[in-house]
């Protein structure tokens, strides 16, 4: 063997021990939907793998997305913010477990309109929403921000064009709040937007936001900080006008009630509690049953999140999981066959 043929197969040999010692090795875990728990998933999925050298691919496409692909199998699991009824899981074979807790908030690009300095309810959210009240100096508005200077401008509304667990959280808080939203468009990851302007994804709709001005939108908490747009207080369920932070979402998130026997399936709007933020919801996973080493590697990632991620969850503006709750969720998991 020639010396430059030797140079070559011993370079091979170094470059097949390599991916044989490491990649290979390493486990890959796929997921996809919602956009809602992006920046923390991703967040999670980077320490994950510098801790234990395992990948997690996760990819933003929408509530609706997720639970397709997880159905179809061509993801280890799906994410969503609409979570699946008991019923629903069965017939798909899925099971079901809440991540973290966070907030959809009502977003405003309004000349003068600094954070949290609006004030609105969900009535009059929901008016906008329709399409029945078209500018910002509209009475219903001006009764509920006396201080602020607000312009005769048209209302640009953006929602999402995408089949989206936060739209299914903001519609469902809408229907609850109005009559007239819940029987003209009711709530779900997609519905038939009366007005305004449809964006791709959190990011699209704080983008455009950001864009345009005397817009509104809404989005879940982490976009709306990343792009420094002003928040909204909203009036809830105690009448008191909270603004949305780690505390109010954390006050919402006390008052849940979380049965292992039905998924997990629970809706964080509207609950009580003179703090509580009125438009919080936990995020859920779904994992197809029976195949034992995609529920071992998913659940290994959720596991190692749950032990060391509660921090970088924190300075994200999300709020963990209770420590109970995490203890419940592993013995579903093992119910489940996760050794």
């Amino acid at each position: 063997m020639s010396k430059l043929k030797s140079l070559f197969f011993f370079a091979f040999l170094a470059l097949l021990g390599a991916a044989m010692t490491t990649p290979a090795q390493a486990a890959e875990v796929t997921g996809a939907g919602a956009s809602f728990p992006y920046p923390v998933y991703s967040a999670w999925a980077m320490s994950y793998q510098k801790a234990t050298q395992n990948r997690v691919n996760y990819q933003s496409i929408g509530s609706g997305g997720g639970i397709k692909q997880v159905k179809e199998g061509t993801v280890d699991f799906g994410a969503t913010d609409d979570p699946l009824t008991q019923t629903d899981l069965e017939a798909a074979n899925l099971i079901q477990f809440p991540a973290v807790v966070g907030g959809v908030v009502a977003v405003v690009n309004i000349k003068g309109v600094a954070q949290d300095q609006m004030i609105l309810s969900g009535e009059v959210l929901a008016d906008i929403f329709l399409g029945t009240i078209t500018t910002w100096d509209d009475p219903a508005i001006k009764a509920l921000n006396p201080s602020l200077n607000l312009p005769a401008a048209k209302i640009s509304v953006i929602y999402r064009s995408d089949s989206s667990g936060t739209s299914a959280i903001f519609t469902t808080y809408l229907a609850a709040k109005s009559k007239k939203w819940k029987e003209k468009v009711g709530a779900g990851k997609s519905v038939n937007w009366p007005t305004g302007l449809g964006s791709k994804g959190n990011d699209g709709v704080s983008a455009n936001v950001k864009r345009m001005e005397n817009a509104i939108s809404y989005t879940e908490y982490a976009y709306a900080l990343q792009s420094n747009l002003a928040t909204v207080a909203i009036i809830n369920e105690s009448g008191q006008p909270v603004k949305p932070n780690a505390t109010t979402f954390t006050a919402a998130a006390d008052q849940a009630n979380w049965d292992q026997s039905q998924g997990y399936y629970l809706w964080l709007v509207n609950t009580p509690g003179a703090d509580s933020w009125p438009i919080a919801a936990a995020t859920y996973i779904l994992v197809k049953k029976g195949d034992s080493a995609v529920l071992g590697r998913v659940t290994d990632f959720f596991k190692w999140s749950f032990a060391n991620g509660d921090a970088e969850a924190k300075q994200l503006h999300y709020v963990p999981l209770p420590d109970s709750l995490k203890k419940d969720i592993s013995s579903y998991w093992q119910k489940a066959g996760v050794k």
